[in-house]
């Protein structure tokens, strides 16, 4: 998993006057937390972060005031028409520490010849790993699978030292028989009458 260094400044301006400056600097208001400590207003530099945010999972090493710190990304709110970052909020972690995620789901392989749809009922998985050993996804084979096969959590492998934590036995993937529209025939029949 990548780390990526990114220096930030403390805030004490607050509101959405104050956040409306930040963002015209091209910078981004964030809060970080954790460990019982208070949290602590910052602001980020946007294309800097913009970056960083890329990498689902990234671990950030915030340097606040010459004190470094590691974060992972919590919550990310973007402008739903441009996309750009409005506010971020950051959890403190320590090198060691187990935290809970969310991993993509990846698929690799064809499905057995056929008629047949993949349905994914979860994108992500919630996985328990270490904070400076976040995977970024996880992958599973679908070769061969036809319909009325499902995935099941547990049987997604996972990388060492990372577990799931969801039901085991929560459905991620099923594979369906695709369903052909048939014609309505009585319906012809009606209007040529």
């Amino acid at each position: 998993m990548p780390e990526v260094k990114i220096a930030a400044e403390t805030r004490t301006e607050f509101g959405k006057g104050a956040a409306r400056r930040i963002r015209r600097e091209a910078k981004v208001p964030a809060v970080v937390y954790g460990h019982g400590g208070d949290p602590v207003h910052i602001t980020l530099p946007g294309h800097e972060l913009q970056l960083a945010l890329r990498t689902a999972n990234v671990l950030l090493t915030l340097d606040i005031e010459g004190k470094s710190q590691l974060a992972i990304p919590k919550a990310v709110q973007r402008d739903a028409i441009k996309g750009f970052l409005e506010h971020v909020d950051l959890l403190l972690v320590k090198s060691g520490e187990k935290v809970n995620v969310e991993v993509y789901v990846h698929t690799e392989g064809d499905l057995a010849p056929g008629a047949f749809l993949l349905e994914h009922v979860l994108s992500t998985l919630t996985v328990e790993a270490e904070a400076t050993h976040i995977p970024e996804s996880v992958t599973v084979s679908i070769e061969g699978l036809e319909a009325g096969a499902s995935i099941l959590a547990k049987d997604i492998p996972l990388p060492e030292g990372t577990t799931l934590a969801i039901d085991e036995d929560a459905v991620v993937l099923q594979v369906l028989a695709a369903q052909a529209e048939e014609a309505d025939d009585s319906a012809d029949e009606s209007t040529e009458a």
